[in-house]
Order: structure tokens, then C-alpha cells, then sequence
């Protein structure tokens, strides 16, 4: 059975999630002229360029410089110069979730990686593909969808590797260790990757981008999307934690900022098409910027 802490902290992070994310659906969807699937600005050459830069660029910082970028001491230590746990109080709280033996953690990490890289891509391929079928969606359109999560999954992983490095924070599981036993972890180039958690941040941003992109679309029951995709990107996020991987900020942080990257990406890259044709008519999201008279200051304005 699921532990008490376990629980609540799953359900705090999917209704979270769930209430970030709530205007979304009706936003998106509120043009219902058409039943047809709408058609997404997308190029292929272009965004072919973009998701493989990115994608080489992630993997690479992983599996070719991570020696040389991550740092070898920590940066954030959640200690005093003395040696005083410095630990915050969510975070101490987090850490009940973890795994009480070395066998339970490393269950979930398993688990984590399965359910991160394999589980939830798959469901969520699946789920987009079926209820875009089920509104008429071409074979074509199943691609650009695709793609565009993919995108928006690499675009948000090359941010979480780039903060990873600079930031330095030491993992859960190598804070409790002494000096001495630090450099004896399995693989010590990832003890100090703690912030924010990659997981986490690549479900989400593949969960949100996947609902943003039906709703986009106009797709029928697209409700579908996103009830398959947050509470599995939460179960990752909660399986980091219970691996004694991740704080529970640093998970909090990974939902924050790959939601930003699953809205962003189909938002500003790949509205859609007849919103350029007639932008009043169908309240397509805009944003400008207009100079203001008598003074050197510019005002933001915009449609959403």
C-alpha cells in the first residue's frame, strides 16, 4: 500500500497540475464552426532542424560531456558551512516518500525510467493517435502531432540539463552520505543533478504539449489526453522522490517548467492556420510590443 505522505503527495501535485492547466481546454476549443481537425502551422525542414539540433544536444550533454560539465562538488548543499543540514521543511517532508531499503529505491527508480521514457510515451502516442482517428485526423496530422511533442520534450531537456550543470544541487540520497562514502556512489558525476528533476520535466512536457496540441487541433474528446497524461507524468514525478533521486521542490519545479514547455512550444510555433487568415475571427493568442509616446518605456499588449 501507498504510505500517507506517498498519497498526499501525489494528489497535491496532480490537482496542481489540474488546476494550472484548467482554462486551457475551453480556450482552445471555444471555436466550434468546424468538426473537421484544424490544420497547425508546421514545416518540416524547420522543424526537423530545430527537434534534431535539440535532440543531439540533450543527448549529447548526457551520454558524451556529462564528466566534463556536471559539476564534481555541490553548489546548493542544504548545509551550513559547518556541516549543518540546512534541509527546508518541504523538502524534509518530501523525503518520507523514499524508499526505506536500497531494494525499494531502486524499484522505483526502475520503475521511474520505465514508466518516463517508455509508459507514458507510448499511452500517450496511443491515446493522441486514437482520439485524433476518432475526429477524422490524417496519418499526416498524427505525425505533426507527434513531432511536436517530441519537440517540445528535447526543448524542454535541454533547459533541465543546462540548469542542472549550473546549479549544482546535491542529490537526496548523497546529502545523508559522509565525504568519504560521496565518491563511492555508482555513478558520482550524478550526484550533485538534483535540480530540478529531468523526469518529471520530460512527462510533463510530453503530457501537456500532447493535450495542448488536441486542443489546438479541435480533436474530440480530447478530455482523453489529458486524464492518461498528468496523473502518469505525476506517477513519475512521485517515483523520483520514493528513488530518493529528486526533492519534492525539485520535482515541483520539473511539473512547473515542462508544462511551460508543452504550452509554449505548440502555442508559439504551431498555431493554427486559418488563425493568421483571420486572427480577430477565431481570438488567436497574440502578443505585442508598442512604444509608448513621451517616453522610453514600451507597453505589452496582446489577445489570449
Amino acid at each position: 500500500m501507498l504510505r500517507r505522505p506517498m498519497l498526499a503527495s501525489y494528489r497535491t501535485l496532480v490537482t496542481f497540475c489540474l488546476l494550472l492547466l484548467a482554462p486551457l481546454s475551453p480556450a482552445a476549443a471555444q471555436d466550434t464552426s468546424s468538426d473537421a481537425p484544424r490544420a497547425l502551422r508546421f514545416n518540416w525542414t524547420r522543424d526537423g532542424i530545430l527537434t534534431g539540433t535539440a535532440g543531439v544536444l540533450w543527448i549529447s550533454s548526457e551520454s558524451v560531456f556529462k564528466d566534463n560539465l556536471a559539476p564534481a562538488q555541490c553548489r546548493w548543499c542544504d548545509r551550513a558551512p559547518d556541516g549543518t543540514d540546512r534541509l527546508n521543511r518541504l523538502d524534509r517532508w518530501g523525503r518520507g516518500i523514499a524508499g526505506e531499503t536500497e531494494a525499494s529505491r531502486r524499484r522505483a527508480d526502475t520503475w521511474s525510467n520505465v514508466l518516463g521514457f517508455a509508459g507514458l510515451p507510448l499511452a500517450l502516442l496511443g491515446t493522441q493517435y486514437a482520439v485524433g482517428h476518432s475526429s477524422g485526423a490524417s496519418r499526416e496530422y498524427f505525425a505533426q502531432d507527434a513531432t511536436i511533442m517530441v519537440q517540445s520534450a528535447v526543448f524542454a531537456s535541454v533547459a533541465n540539463q543546462a540548469v542542472k550543470f549550473a546549479v549544482g544541487r546535491e542529490r537526496p540520497f548523497v546529502h545523508v552520505l559522509s565525504d568519504e562514502a560521496k565518491g563511492l556512489t555508482a555513478h558520482p558525476t550524478d550526484n550533485n543533478l538534483s535540480f530540478y528533476s529531468g523526469h518529471t520535466n520530460l512527462a510533463f512536457s510530453l503530457a501537456v504539449s500532447a493535450g495542448t496540441v488536441a486542443s489546438l487541433r479541435g480533436y474530440k474528446h480530447q478530455g482523453l489526453i489529458w486524464g492518461v497524461g498528468l496523473p502518469l507524468a505525476a506517477g513519475v514525478g512521485l517515483l523520483r522522490m520514493g528513488a530518493d533521486k529528486h526533492y519534492l521542490s525539485d520535482v515541483l519545479t520539473g511539473a512547473v517548467l515542462g508544462t511551460a514547455f508543452g504550452l509554449a512550444v505548440p502555442l508559439l510555433l504551431h498555431g493554427r492556420v486559418d488563425d493568421d487568415v483571420h486572427p480577430a475571427a477565431t481570438r488567436a493568442s497574440s502578443v505585442s510590443l508598442n512604444p509608448m509616446v513621451g517616453s522610453q518605456m514600451v507597453g505589452l499588449s496582446g489577445a489570449f
